[in-house]
């Protein structure tokens, strides 16, 4: 690889594309394309940094990405290689069909569950993604049909639409068994009969708040990127604890690109001036945006104000460490697909799984508290 190619494409990168997924993408490009060989060694992560002007956590993030993709080998004490192409597979008992929203943050996790589990038991996988795009659902999931999977695992949109229980008896009407993944009509209750596997967002945010009024914290204050699938839980979550724990509830909430355009100063002056000591922001980009609005207004973290974020997909990278709740993505994954596979081997006889898998508190700097287990985490 070139390093004058490798530089302008790194730093020409659209503003919102995370740098360390740009390297990435070059990366696997120069992979496939066969500028290293199967086994060849790619530069150390102080090469890539000092080329490229990226700092190393990008550039290890960059290699742990196209690991999870299996392009890359990591060796201890050696470096990274390029990886053996799989062997040609024959024909699986089954084949199962993946819908994701897309591949970044969040799902790369719920996808490596989900390809464990279908591996294990001989069973083929088919993705496809819609990028967040609803107009796009429709043809992604014949597609799939199309291509002859037996059971379809499905994150759709069902937030912002008309009819959300009509879209799901559309999904569930399909000719094959569906489980949906990080959808349920959750308002429904008992109605609900969608067989699924879900984060519990609500009981996620519940405890974020727990934890911080527990360090002494009299009011604490929410703050969501709006518009989002996974908004309306945290909301109803954190709401009920303001509720239980006994203080005015404090629900403060911007689009991402309002973010991106510098909300968070005028939000933490509002929260501030409220008189919050803490608050749970979704999700990590945001707070660590808020971290350095903190820092430029001269507001120390946790000193002056406690944070736990909500994602833990880049809270450890954060100024100040984020503590974070973090939903089961791998589990999640893995639960899914064993829900599938018995659904496709037993049929009617398999009862309907609804789970609801509830977040760990991940406890670092930013919330000022010291955990007694060592390992920083609180479950």
């Amino acid at each position: 690889m070139k390093k004058k190619p490798l530089v302008g494409r790194i730093r020409d990168a659209d503003s919102r594309e995370l740098k360390f997924q740009a390297l990435a993408g070059d990366l696997r490009r120069g992979i496939l394309a066969g500028t290293w060989a199967v086994g060849a060694k790619l530069p150390t992560e102080a090469q890539l940094a000092a080329e490229t002007g990226l700092s190393l956590t990008t550039v290890r993030r960059a290699y742990e990405e196209l690991e999870q993709a299996r392009l890359v080998v990591r060796r201890q004490g050696s470096g990274s290689f390029v990886a053996e192409r799989q062997p040609a597979r024959r024909r699986s008992r089954f084949t199962v069909g993946v819908l994701l929203p897309d591949t970044q943050l969040y799902y790369p996790r719920v996808l490596q569950g989900l390809e464990e589990t279908l591996s294990a038991q001989d069973v083929s996988l088919r993705l496809a993604t819609y990028n967040y795009k609803p107009e796009r659902e429709d043809s992604s999931i014949q597609f799939l049909i199309d291509s002859g999977v037996d059971g379809l695992i499905l994150v759709p949109t069902l937030t912002g639409i008309p009819d959300p229980q009509r879209r799901v008896r559309e999904l569930t009407g399909l000719n094959v068994p569906v489980v949906l993944l990080e959808r349920s009509l959750m308002d429904l209750g008992p109605g609900d009969r969608t067989e699924h596997v879900c984060s519990d967002h609500q009981g996620g945010a519940y405890d974020a708040v727990a934890h911080l009024r527990g360090l002494g914290h009299r009011r604490v204050g929410l703050l969501t990127r709006t518009s989002n699938p996974t908004e309306p839980a945290i909301v109803a979550g954190y709401e009920r604890a303001a509720a239980d724990l006994g203080f005015d509830p404090l629900v403060l909430q911007a689009l991402k690109n309002e973010w991106e355009d510098g909300a968070a100063e005028q939000l933490l002056q509002q929260l501030m001036a409220a008189g919050a000591t803490a608050a749970l922001v979704f999700g990590d980009r945001e707070a660590a945006l808020l971290e350095a609005a903190a820092r430029r207004a001269g507001i120390t973290i946790p000193d002056q104000l406690a944070l736990v974020s909500y994602d833990d997909e880049l809270a450890d990278l954060a100024e100040v460490p984020l503590t974070a709740v973090s939903p089961a993505k791998h589990r999640m994954g893995k639960m899914a697909a064993e829900i599938l596979l018995r659904r496709l081997v037993e049929g009617e006889d398999c009862p309907v799984h609804q789970v609801r898998l509830r977040p760990r508190l991940v406890v670092r700097d930013s919330c000022g508290a010291k955990t007694n287990a060592g390992d920083g985490v609180h479950k």
